[in-house]
């Protein structure tokens, strides 16, 4: 029985602490870990999972493929790590397929995207990620402005406010807004200036 043999039976070890050692040493053997480890995005256990991504991320350039093939999957948690995953590897070529990844028919693939491309402050992701901001999932709205602030990039001043203005009677959404717009512009307005004391 080789190494990668004990590796993969230890992969489906009841013990997390086994599966998680086993995570962290497939990596040397990145042409076999790669699925492995994908598979791994549906562990029960969040430690094991989040090593599978560290694991994937450590291989590098050869993940991006697969994962942005996994990030397709109808799974919730599997689209999850394999964002963070891409992040952690956060070279230009993951860069241009989270940006494509964008216009995914899928919410929560294009939820993810731009929250990574803002974590990874991607400035060529700027305009994708502002046309996300008249989506019609809320929740990738949201996750785009929370991206635009990340990002700081001034153009995206504009647009900000303009979804603000469109989001009427939506408060959580306006929070968002003005929490983006204050890391893109920290320096407060002249007239608003009263002191708290």
């Amino acid at each position: 029985m080789t190494e990668l043999d004990t590796l993969k039976e230890n992969m489906t070890s009841e013990d997390h602490e086994v599966r998680l050692e086993a995570c962290k040493e497939l990596v040397d053997y990145p042409t076999d870990a790669i699925d492995i480890l994908i598979n791994t995005f549906t562990d029960k256990n969040p430690l094991v999972r989040f090593q599978a991504a560290k694991s994937l991320a450590s291989i590098g350039q050869d993940s991006i493929k697969p994962l942005i093939s996994a990030l397709k999957s109808d799974n919730i948690l599997v689209q999850k790590y394999v964002i963070l995953a891409l992040k952690d590897i956060g070279d230009d070529t993951v860069a241009k397929e989270l940006i494509n990844a964008l216009g995914s028919e899928d919410f929560a693939i294009r939820k993810f995207a731009a929250k990574a491309l803002g974590e990874m402050e991607v400035k060529s992701a700027v305009d994708p990620i502002i046309e996300l901001l008249t989506d019609d999932d809320w929740g990738v709205r949201t996750s785009a402005t929370k991206a635009l602030g990340d990002i700081k990039d001034k153009k995206a001043i504009d647009p900000i406010k303009k979804a603000r203005r469109a989001a009427t009677g939506d408060k959580d959404f306006k929070k968002v807004a003005n929490k983006a717009l204050k890391k893109i512009d920290p320096k407060p307005k002249k007239k608003k200036a009263k002191s708290k004391k």
